[in-house]
């Protein structure tokens, strides 16, 4: 059987599967009834993960070393295996800011994340509320005693030689761009 685990990371609590789980994944996608066109994202323990699963050009390794962990969500060309078994020609990976999640992804490898909500909602960030409307639907939901940020992660899709933001966070547009001129 496949493995979905609830967790709190350092923005919002993410609902995830191994990355080549492909049961998991689609049960993610049912819990939250997700467009199955909107990808997930993949959180990764170290730089390591995220080079075993995407490629990383200078751009991205300078926004890694400079910000993760921490909210900041990249999205990069993915290697053929990733495009092989999940079809993503692209993945969004992230490095979370919190022992609890690094300490599963540590074991699990990366994970296939989204915040846990219906689609289209707000993401639930309290344990008791994830527990009562999700809990039944996955195999583990993980508590912690840290309060994660409200505010999603900032999101930044690397080309080969250029840099789009789709989505500020708390990473500003300001501190991006003066770190990659």
């Amino acid at each position: 059987m496949s493995k979905v685990i609830i967790f709190p990371t350092d923005t919002v609590y993410g609902i995830g599967t191994p990355i080549f789980d492909i049961e998991g994944k689609n049960r993610i996608y049912k819990i939250k009834h997700r467009p199955l066109d909107k990808p997930l994202a993949c959180l990764c323990a170290d730089i390591d993960q995220i080079e075993s699963i995407a490629y990383l050009t200078i751009d991205a390794k300078k926004l890694i070393n400079k910000f993760l962990p921490g909210p900041l969500t990249l999205i990069l060309k993915s290697k053929e295996e990733v495009y092989e078994k999940i079809g993503y020609r692209t993945i969004g990976v992230r490095i979370p800011n919190s022992k609890i999640a690094l300490d599963i992804l540590k074991e699990n490898g990366p994970m296939l994340t989204t915040s846990v909500n219906e689609s289209g909602m707000v993401p639930e960030n309290e344990y008791d509320l994830v527990l009562r409307d999700f809990g039944k639907y996955v195999d583990k939901v993980y508590d912690t005693d840290r309060k994660s940020s409200s505010i999603p992660s900032t999101v930044v899709l690397i080309n080969d030689d250029s840099f789009k933001i789709l989505r500020e966070g708390e990473i500003k547009e300001e501190d991006i761009k003066n770190l990659l001129k």
